[in-house]
């Protein structure tokens, strides 16, 4: 009987290392949304791969890549000839650093941090998602081997080299820092038992003291204030801003005034490491606030727990940064990407009767939109729609290159609403060209759209592009009567009167606000502290329909979507989701 599971539960590459390591001859067979696949296994390798119209290497690379689909093992498989002759090993080892978007190009990001000094450390370090750790069987019930402990090996030894890195890489968090400690020029370290520590690389001696000296209270924010992206950025920095104005009115937290660093990163996750080094480093922030974006958050996130800082209210809805059970150290205010595609492909098929297969998605090239493909995937096995048939298109990230998209989608005539996971600027553009073309599918769209942004380039080209767009939101109107909303308002025409109410400025608010409550619980400002004091919030209204809490087991302040449509001038009206 073949064993049959999910992608989204069981990982390809923990599937693969698995049959590797236990040395068995199978037929690994796919079905994702990049097509249909079968890989071969034998001996530890992987002897022959196809996915899709790709074979050998390049179809091993993309299905590494793969957040949604099925698969089935075969045991009974009969091998082709050999026709990939690099080690799997080797292939874990190459692909690790490149597996996820926001981590290419590490080695350049890596050289250029500073030499690292070996320290003992009996904590164990959180790794980003996408890093290969220890593997999972693929079902519950199989065992998997205990690692040896290993010791890596002198530079000059190759073929031993790789060996010792995927021994590394299946220690997870640890096995990364050695690894990257090895290439930076560090000495080899040994790897001890549990009960004698793990020794690894610390990138900073002290990123911060562990309780915060007189004088400001700083945060950090990496974000995107240049580039397609930059209103996002903008934004939250001017929400947080205010935000702390208006504690400092009124004597600030414990007499200390709140200030923010902003630094920007393009939106470019090879630029926020360089970001979240120096806010940490060389301005000494209390912790990190506001960041913006999946792809920089899969840098950043790492960073923060590695050193202990709070990571607190970024502007994304991904997956990564909601563990079961949560980062210590990570905390968000916003509803989740899959919470809101959920709620709006529920809405498609029970409210505007669309059959599932009329529903495609266009998503940004990278972990952002893998995060809300992954939502729709989920939120369509509800209505027995396999994801390996959602048809899904998409546009590199920092462009807004939609040209293919477009030509794709005029291809299904069929197709009567479109679930985004874009910026402003692309999605504006997938819009005017396919109103162009006579089309009139709904296009939807997650809040990290920038909607004010959104309706302004759409507002520009004309009333026919604007009127029908929806976007989900996890704030209310900014221009609503709700009790946060006009304090915010207050805010805004108080400390930035230039600026004009949005959805973004004012999630920064209430996310900034939500922080400060957070500080003044804080009997001592200090980190677990003031962990502890977040981790106390309970029920906490603050005027927005609602009810903010978190918990030991619960780092996501709101769970509340709100359904928006653009009307022909541009404004948003609310509407039910449920």
């Amino acid at each position: 009987m073949a064993l049959t599971g999910d992608l989204s539960e069981t990982p390809f590459t923990d599937l693969v290392q698995f049959y590797c390591q236990r040395r068995e001859t199978v037929a690994l067979v796919v079905r994702s949304s990049r097509g249909e696949g079968t890989f071969f296994i034998q001996n530890g390798d992987v002897v022959d791969a196809r996915l899709g119209s790709q074979r050998g290497l390049d179809a091993i690379r993309t299905a590494m890549r793969l957040r949604d689909g099925t698969f089935r093992v075969d045991k009974n498989a009969v091998c082709p000839a050999r026709a990939i002759h690099e080690p799997w090993t080797k292939v874990l080892l190459e692909e690790a650093w490149r597996e996820d978007e926001a981590n290419r190009d590490v080695e350049d990001v890596l050289a250029g941090l500073d030499k690292e000094e070996v320290v003992t450390s009996d904590r164990k370090l959180t790794p980003p998602r996408p890093t290969p750790g220890t593997m999972r069987p693929p079902t519950g019930r199989v065992p998997m081997p205990p690692q040896p402990p290993m010791v890596a090996p002198a530079k000059n030894h190759r073929g031993a080299l790789l060996l010792g890195v995927v021994a590394a890489l299946a220690l997870g968090g640890p096995g990364f820092i050695l690894l990257r400690s090895y290439w930076s020029g560090e000495a080899a370290v040994g790897i001890g038992g549990a009960r004698e520590g793990v020794r690894v690389a610390s990138v900073v001696q002290s990123a911060r003291p562990g309780a915060l000296a007189e004088g400001d209270l700083l945060f950090g924010m990496a974000s995107a204030l240049s580039g397609p992206a930059k209103e996002l950025g903008r934004g939250m920095k001017t929400g947080l801003e205010i935000a702390f104005a208006a504690a400092n009115e009124t004597g600030g937290v414990h007499g200390r005034r709140l200030r923010l660093i902003a630094l920007d990163d393009g939106y470019e996750p090879t630029r926020t490491i360089g970001a979240m080094k120096e806010l940490a480093e060389q301005r000494h922030v209390f912790g990190f606030v506001g960041n913006v974006g999946t792809p920089p958050a899969a840098v950043a996130v790492p960073y923060a727990v590695e050193h202990k800082m709070l990571f607190f209210g970024p502007f994304t809805g991904a997956s990564l940064l909601r563990k079961d059970p949560p980062d210590r150290y990570v905390f968000n205010y916003r509803a989740s990407y899959a919470e809101e595609t959920a709620a709006i492909v529920q809405h498609l098929v029970e409210g505007k009767h669309i059959k599932p297969q009329d529903i495609a998605v266009f998503a940004q090239q990278d972990s952002y939109g893998d995060a809300g493909f992954e939502g729709v995937a989920r939120a369509m096995r509800k209505y027995r729609r396999d994801p390996s048939q959602i048809l899904r298109v998409g546009y590199q990230r920092n462009t807004s290159d939609v040209s293919e998209a477009v030509a794709e989608l005029s291809k299904h005539p069929n197709l009567r609403a479109v679930v985004c996971v874009p910026t402003y600027k692309a999605e504006a553009k997938l819009i005017e060209k396919m109103r162009d073309k006579g089309s009139d599918i709904i296009f939807t769209n997650v809040s990290f759209v920038g909607a004010n942004a959104l309706s302004e380039e759409l507002v520009a080209l004309g009333p026919k592009y604007a009127q029908g767009t929806v976007v989900t939101q996890v704030v209310p109107l900014p221009h609503s009567s709700a009790t946060a909303v006009l304090k915010y308002q207050e805010a805004l025409r108080k400390y930035a009167p230039s600026e004009k109410p949005d959805f973004v400025s004012l999630e920064g608010y209430l996310a900034g606000t939500l922080l400060v409550e957070g500080l003044k619980r804080a009997t001592v400002l200090e980190t677990e502290k003031v962990i502890d004091a977040l981790e106390s919030i309970r029920g906490l209204d603050l005027g927005t329909g609602a009810s903010l809490s978190f918990g030991m087991s619960e780092h996501q302040a709101s769970h509340k979507v709100w359904g928006t449509m653009l009307d022909e001038k541009g404004v948003f009206q609310t509407f039910q989701l449920d």
